[in-house]
């Protein structure tokens, strides 16, 4: 007798999707340009504070969301992973058709595929929330000169002079894996959906998944010295944590809004 199918809770799926679209669509709105009055400025003491404290706040709630969603997919990985276990042995029995195992098996890597994408959006918005974080400090910074170096904190920038465009990102992700023989951990290529819904220019920039302080993260940047290509690094994400914690390869990715 064939196996009964796993009930799945897909209602509640649907409606951490709901609740992760809500949250996403608030922060479009939030993170939109803001129109001025007649008359009306802005600091770039106040508005830029505010601004980021709402944006850091939105995307801090949309992460949680895209967490709870996470958990809820990595719960139906581990049940379809069962189920194509256990139908694996029924079709060496004889109980089911070929046709059965591999439609359980295109399930289990639909699931999986979702785990990946919502896993790769958390990282995407960690990475923001970092730079969120610094970019009051930024604003207060005076400009860097062309080949200086600064360690201030959580920051470390460098701006080098080299002509840098995401072009050139095979180049180190040959040297990464060259030293390492692993491939370089990016998080973000380019200009992605999510930098255009929080309205960062991302375009000729990468983000990898290195702490500054590991030797992975010392030796990239050692790298990124010598060719003369601009980066900064991120300690953590926000103050007493270290989440977010980053290397951003090219000049910093102002906000639009902002800029």
């Amino acid at each position: 007798m064939a196996p009964s199918r796993f009930f799945i809770p897909r209602f509640l799926t649907f409606l951490l999707l709901l609740a992760g679209g809500a949250i996403a669509q608030e922060a479009e709105e939030k993170s939109a340009p803001q129109q001025l009055q007649p008359g009306q400025t802005i600091s770039r003491e106040v508005a830029p504070a505010k601004l980021n404290a709402d944006l850091i706040r939105t995307m801090t709630a949309y992460r949680v969301s895209l967490e709870k969603l996470l958990k809820i997919h990595e719960q139906e990985f581990k049940k379809k992973a069962g189920e194509v276990q256990e139908r694996r042995g029924f079709y060496e029995k004889g109980y089911i058709s070929r046709l059965e195992l591999d439609q359980s098996q295109r399930e289990l890597a639909g699931v999986e595929a979702k785990m990946r994408e919502v896993e790769q959006k958390i990282a995407e918005t960690k990475t923001a929330i970092a730079e969120a974080a610094i970019f009051e400090e930024l604003l207060r910074m005076p400009p860097l000169r062309t080949g200086e170096y600064l360690e201030r904190g959580a920051l470390i920038r460098y701006n080098g002079k080299a002509a840098w465009s995401v072009a050139d990102a095979g180049k180190i992700q040959k040297f990464f894996s060259e030293k390492f023989g692993r491939l370089l951990p990016i998080s973000a290529l380019g200009q992605t959906p999510f930098h255009d819904r929080m309205r960062f220019d991302h375009h000729d920039a990468v983000d990898v998944a290195l702490h500054p302080d590991s030797s992975e993260g010392r030796a990239l940047m050692a790298y990124l010295r010598q060719a003369g290509i601009p980066y900064m690094a991120f300690r953590n994400g926000v103050p007493g944590s270290a989440s977010g914690a980053h290397i951003h390869i090219g000049r910093p990715s102002l906000r639009a809004a902002l800029r």
